[in-house]
């Protein structure tokens, strides 16, 4: 009896296992990754707040310094996202803007990379590129309406 019970509950988790699961929708998968965003809005906005100013003012290794741990901050929250389960039919977009996210941190981790060896000008350059970067990304999921996972790194750059 036991043996039966046992082996019609590993079935049981078995077929659980390779049920698709549920399908998301639009709104159920923007109610999980906001709160993902919003604090790594947070983050970002505590390490790069002020950055221009310190570029203006040709304090670089601080500027890039601020940009390296707003990279790690930011590649942490990919992650999370990438975790979160997406809408079937929203899946290419999705991924897409991953992927967007995921070149938004080797961007940042450039512009560290120069800031702290003192290019001021290839760092600058590569900044414009993380703009264009982050409208692509965002043109990519317009359709979610999203708060705080709208990449805006405008507020950081000259």
């Amino acid at each position: 009896m036991i043996r039966t019970l046992i082996a019609a509950f590993a079935g049981i988790l078995a077929l659980a296992a390779i049920a698709p699961a549920a399908e998301i929708s639009r709104d159920e998968y923007k109610a999980q990754v906001e709160p993902i965003c919003q604090k790594n809005k947070q983050e970002s906005d505590r390490y790069l707040k002020g950055v221009e100013k310190l570029v203006k003012k040709d304090k670089l290794k601080p500027a890039g310094v601020a940009f390296a741990k707003a990279a790690s901050a930011l590649e942490k929250a990919q992650k999370q996202l990438a975790a979160v389960p997406q809408p079937t039919a929203d899946s290419a977009k999705l991924t897409k803007w991953l992927s967007e996210i995921k070149s938004e941190v080797a961007l940042m981790r450039k512009i560290s990379k120069k800031f702290k060896a003192g290019q001021k000008g290839p760092a600058t350059n590569l900044a414009v590129t993380l703009q264009n970067n982050a409208r692509r990304a965002n043109n990519n999921v317009i359709v979610f309406n999203f708060n705080y996972c709208k990449i805006d790194p405008s507020k950081y750059t000259s």
